[in-house]
């Protein structure tokens, strides 16, 4: 089929207004928060499942590969058409299709922005909890596809504790429904499946998202370091203790500067480390929780403890956190970020060797991270436009993945795998483990239409029995993110 044909038959589904095609627009779409570029013959722009649908049967007759796309905020490459073909953009397709506060719940359709959904029921006392730092832009659809978190999801879980049923186009072009809004019900856990699988086993034009109760307050602590190995040991002597924070994140001294220079937010740029805490629950306790906390850091190397004097105090710090990444314009033309999981109690010998790799590959690395559950966000300041510098920065950034793999860790937090860490599954998986994950994959998407060339890797070498497989050590601590 000529792209004549295939421009002719979406324009017939969508109209003239629902379909691009010329280079200098499809351009537009080339890219995502990643490195990796490739420009789409197509993107579409439906507007129900139905039309989704009727998008996927005409790529699926072509032969053509499709992908969706959310906001674009990625950052591993998973809404880059790296294979050329149809570019589905939900962008349209952002309405909050029904809330059901009885049963803290929201229909909405993939095209809403994370961030909206809060807004819509927060007057009512709730909130929606998975918060990525690019929650005002980032939509609901690309947070399944990527199973996203975020600093307030340490206490909750991630967009898979929260996505309760799914209505999804398989890459054949049936319409789907997935799971049920009830407590643990039976059979496959289907969603489960589905959230986190990178678009690759199909495109969700639905998700009924659960909803939770604002909690009654909220109290922020500033915890401020002259040392990261003590503000790492902070971090695991909190959650030792048994007191779970709302959020646990930190950040180095490389990111405190960058982040006062950009926002203001009152962070000391003489600190070697900072921690922001956030505790809630009933007014009755919270006081004698913060000093608990409080004393924790003090205990643990802490020079000074910041408690936010009021809601706009919090939000200035909180403000910080959320533009660290584009605070990062300050320091470097460009940033590359990792997103590797470790076990806390790792975090001074991991830390300590992602400056290793930054000296080795000659980069200065920014750290600012979801220390509570061991989520690290190494940014690596570098140059695109210098050939060399991106070469550079793709292998320190694998090299940091490899470290945390040998902590017992993992490769992917909350990113995704995408195009930028395919050939690092070899550093985590077996041969058998991909042949598993591809067999699975097969199932759902046997012509290989849907988001082609994500997540695995390309190299058949990988696929050799235990080739680069590591053993992973022994972790004492029970992590859950692991």
């Amino acid at each position: 089929m000529d792209k004549a044909t295939i421009l002719s038959r979406l324009r017939a589904i969508l109209g003239p207004a629902g379909v691009l095609h010329r280079p200098e627009d499809v351009a537009l779409y080339e890219y995502d928060g990643a490195l990796d570029k490739a420009r789409p013959d197509f993107v579409v722009f439906p507007e129900t499942a139905r039309q989704v649908a009727a998008v996927v049967q005409v790529a699926n007759a072509a032969g053509l590969p499709f992908m969706p796309r959310g906001a674009g905020t990625g950052l591993s490459g998973g809404a880059v058409a790296i294979e050329g073909g149809i570019v589905v953009s939900f962008a349209r397709m952002n309405q909050i299709l029904e809330i059901d506060l009885a049963n803290q719940r929201a229909a909405v359709q993939p095209g809403v922005v994370n961030i909206d959904v809060t807004n819509a029921v927060s007057g009512d006392g709730f909130y929606y909890v998975p918060d990525p730092s690019s929650q005002r832009a980032c939509t609901i659809g690309g947070n399944i596809a990527e199973n996203s978190g975020g600093p307030h999801c340490l206490a909750y879980g991630v967009t898979a504790n929260h996505t309760l049923t799914l209505e999804v186009v398989l890459p054949d072009g049936e319409v789907v429904d997935l799971g049920l809004p009830t407590a643990d019900p039976p059979g496959y856990d289907l969603t489960g499946l589905m959230v986190g699988s990178e678009g690759t086993l199909g495109l969700v034009t639905e998700a009924v998202v659960r909803l939770v109760h604002l909690p009654e307050t909220v109290t922020t602590l500033l915890a401020v370091f002259d040392d990261v190995n003590e503000a790492s040991n902070a971090v695991s002597a909190i959650i030792a203790d048994g007191t779970i924070p709302a959020a646990l994140e930190m950040m180095d001294n490389v990111a405190i500067r960058a982040v006062e220079a950009a926002k203001k937010c009152g962070y000391p740029t003489d600190a070697a480390a900072v921690l922001l805490i956030d505790l809630e629950g009933f007014y009755d306790g919270i006081q004698e929780l913060t000093a608990h906390v409080g004393e924790l850091c003090r205990r643990n190397g802490a020079r000074e403890i910041r408690p936010a004097k009021s809601a706009a105090e919090r939000d200035k710090l909180w403000s910080g956190r959320k533009g660290a990444f584009g605070a990062m314009g300050r320091l470097s033309p460009s940033y590359y970020v990792q997103d590797g999981v470790i076990p806390r109690t790792r975090l001074p010998q991991v830390l300590r060797r992602i400056g290793e790799i930054g000296e080795e590959y000659g980069f200065t690395i920014a750290n600012v991270f979801h220390a509570g559950d061991g989520n690290l966000h190494p940014l690596i300041l570098f140059d695109e436009r210098d050939p060399a510098q991106v070469r550079g920065v793709v292998k320190a950034g694998s090299a940091i993945l490899r470290a945390c793999v040998e902590a017992g860790g993992s490769i992917s937090g909350e990113h995704g795998i995408g195009v930028e860490k395919r050939e690092d599954m070899c550093e985590q998986f077996s041969g058998e483990d991909l042949r598993a994950m591809a067999q699975v994959k097969a199932a759902f998407n046997p012509l290989n239409l849907c988001n082609p060339g994500k997540v695995f890797p390309t190299s058949k070498a990988c696929y050799e029995v235990g080739k680069r497989h590591r053993r992973l050590p022994r972790v004492v601590e029970e992590d859950h993110t692991l």
